[in-house]
Parts: structure tokens; C-alpha cells; sequence
């Protein structure tokens, strides 16, 4: 080899040492940006990694590391946006949208969350996925078996108002918790099944109208809601009747309140575009007060619909003192698992990583 090619060849490998490294040496774990914030922890949907037993390790490995969070990053709140399995009642899936039978994906993520429980209060929001057989052909769920009231004494506690499902049963599909912060603010977080009925809707508007919840913040989860345009979703064409989607629960709850101030949602997602799974806007209430609205999911990233199941994504929103400001990131603990793609681990767009303010009580 002559002198030129040597020395091409080797301020190649130079560069390539030097790239990596400076990749591999950027990383940051994540670390409250005051020691005095707390944070809450947003799970998209879960359904493609439990509906194939290939992807549950990952899911697993997501809650794994929200609990070995908890100190650290002062977790207080954890959400799930729903959809926590892809079928609820199928019973032969055919291997390729499934290889998990109904029974078996509600046992995989059922098991991923006993690693939250005891240690920090988890909400779900259901979806469209957990009822009926494959995709709501009714509204019947097994959601109450799998994560019933005493499941988790940290949620227990905090439950304010229990709901009532189709079948005008009690059920934790809709239902209310209070939360105080480490900085004595008051929020209520209000669950509303997949597409909520009227009579559920009307069942929200008179806990958030209730005297005794007039100066909490209330937060809205709820599993169908916005687009990746961040419009109000209007209709979808499922099989149900009395539902109402994002442009509805807007105009009917979420606008005429006085103290809804934070919606979160899951649901929308494009293979392997992170753009087409998130969303955010903001509007008033009826008081003038800004209502922050998100959707995130990841649910068909790391290979699409029949992929890895998300690449891990969770969202991290970091509450600070200032009891106005949120920070919100988005971080991949399977990314950040090992040195040789912790480099991927941040997703660090503007529609993943900004910054947002309540307004002033």
C-alpha cells in the first residue's frame, strides 16, 4: 500500500474513533435539571409489545427502569395512555397481527407493572384495543380483572370518585384521583374510557364542577384525542354508538370547564415516524385558562406495526419548583441500556423535547 492510501486509511479509523467516541461520550442519563423538581412519567400505548412474546422483555425493561427511578428522578405520577393490549378477548390469533392469545397479553402487561406497584401510583387509560374481541366491537373489557382497585395500594389511595362501566358496574375505566404535589399544589386527575359516553361525560362535568375540586388542577387522560396535526380527532369508524372522540370531549368537557388545564392521549401512530405519533396544542377553558393538550405514543416505531413494539420511548415530564413551568423529554430506557446505542437514547425534535408553562393561579 503506498504512503497516500496509509495515511487515508488512517485518519479513516481516527475519525470513525473519534465520531464514536464523541457519540458514545454525549450520552447523559437523565437527571432532574433542579434538584427540587418531581416528575411524572407518560407510557404510550403498550399493545405491540405484549401482543408478541418476543417484545414483552422490553416493556418489562421500561418499568424496570421507571422503579429504579423513582428516587432519583422524584417520580410522583405515572400514566399509561392505553391500549395495554392489542386484542382483548382473542383467543387464535393468527401470528402475524398476534402471536399471543387475549389471555396472555393481559398477563404480559399485567406483569410489567407489578414492577410499579407499591411504589408509585400508575394510572391507565383504556383504549379502543382493550375492549371487545379484537378492536371495540363492544365495550366489554377485561381491564378490571387485570388491574383491579387493591392492586396497587399507591393509586388506592388517591382514588376520589369511581365511574361506572356500559354495563353501569363500578369500574376504574373512569375514574377520578387526587394528587398533591411536593409543593402542596392540588390536581385531579380524571380517567375516561375509549371514546366516552355521554353519560360519562356528564358523570366528569360534575366532579370537575364539584365545590371541592374548584381549585385543583385537573388533568384529563383519556386514550383517543388529538391527530399527529394536532387537530381534535372528530369521528372514527368504529362500531359503537354514544361515543365521543377528541372534538367532542373538547367542546363538551374540556372547554366548558374552568380548571381542566392538562390532556394527555395516546392512539395515533405512523410506521416508523416519530412525527406521526405525537401531538400538542392549546386552547381555553371556559375561565380563560390555558388547557395543554398531548398526544404520544410510539407504538409503531422500531419496525412498525409488527416491529419491536415502540424502541422503548417513554416520556419524562420534569415539574419545577416554580409550581408553573414543565420540561418534557423523551427517552428510550432499551436505548440507553447498553453503550453501544445509548447514543440513540434522547429524541431530541421539538415536538419531543420542549417546554410549557400553566398559567398563574
Amino acid at each position: 500500500m503506498n504512503p497516500i492510501k496509509k495515511l487515508t486509511l488512517f485518519l479513516q479509523v481516527c475519525l470513525f474513533v473519534t465520531f464514536s467516541f464523541a457519540q458514545t461520550d454525549s450520552y447523559r442519563p437523565p437527571k432532574l435539571t433542579d434538584p427540587d423538581s418531581w416528575s411524572m412519567i407518560l407510557i404510550p400505548d403498550v399493545q405491540s409489545y405484549v401482543k408478541f412474546e418476543r417484545n414483552h422483555g422490553i416493556l418489562e425493561l421500561m418499568t424496570g427502569w421507571v422503579a429504579e427511578q423513582i428516587v432519583p428522578l422524584n417520580i410522583q405520577m405515572v400514566l399509561g395512555t392505553g391500549d395495554l393490549v392489542e386484542q382483548n378477548n382473542w383467543l387464535s390469533p393468527d401470528g402475524k397481527r398476534a402471536n399471543q392469545a387475549s389471555p396472555q397479553q393481559w398477563k404480559a402487561v399485567s406483569r410489567a407493572f407489578e414492577r410499579l406497584d407499591a411504589k408509585v401510583p400508575y394510572l391507565n387509560a383504556t383504549g379502543n384495543h382493550d375492549y371487545g374481541i379484537k378492536s371495540v366491537e363492544n365495550r366489554k373489557t377485561y381491564y378490571d380483572d387485570f388491574f383491579p382497585v387493591d392492586r396497587n395500594f399507591m393509586a388506592q389511595r388517591l382514588l376520589s370518585e369511581a365511574g361506572f362501566n356500559a354495563d353501569n358496574d363500578p369500574s376504574l375505566v373512569n375514574a377520578a384521583y387526587t394528587f398533591r404535589s411536593p409543593y402542596n399544589d392540588d390536581f385531579l386527575f380524571l380517567v375516561l374510557e375509549f371514546a366516552p359516553r355521554d353519560a360519562t361525560i356528564e358523570w366528569a362535568k360534575k366532579i370537575i364542577e364539584d365545590k371541592k375540586y374548584k381549585d385543583y388542577r385537573v388533568v384529563l387522560l383519556t386514550h383517543s384525542y388529538l391527530n399527529s396535526k394536532s387537530e381534535h380527532i372528530v369521528k372514527e369508524n368504529y362500531p359503537l354508538e354514544n361515543g365521543n372522540y377528541g372534538r367532542a370531549v373538547f367542546e363538551k368537557l374540556v372547554q366548558p370547564s374552568s380548571n381542566i388545564e392538562l390532556v394527555f392521549s395516546g392512539h395515533i401512530g405512523k410506521p416508523d415516524d416519530f412525527e406521526g405519533h405525537v401531538g400538542y396544542r392549546t386552547d381555553k377553558n371556559s375561565a380563560g385558562r390555558t388547557v395543554h393538550q398531548m398526544t404520544f405514543n410510539a407504538q409503531a416505531l422500531g419496525g412498525g406495526w409488527h416491529g419491536n413494539g415502540g424502541d422503548g420511548w417513554l416520556r419524562w415530564l420534569e415539574f419545577m419548583p416554580d409550581k408553573r413551568t414543565v420540561k418534557v423529554k423523551t427517552f428510550s430506557p432499551f436505548f440507553a441500556i447498553s453503550p453501544t446505542t445509548r447514543q440513540f437514547a434522547w429524541e431530541r425534535a421539538s415536538y419531543n423535547e420542549f417546554e410549557f408553562q400553566f398559567d398563574s393561579k
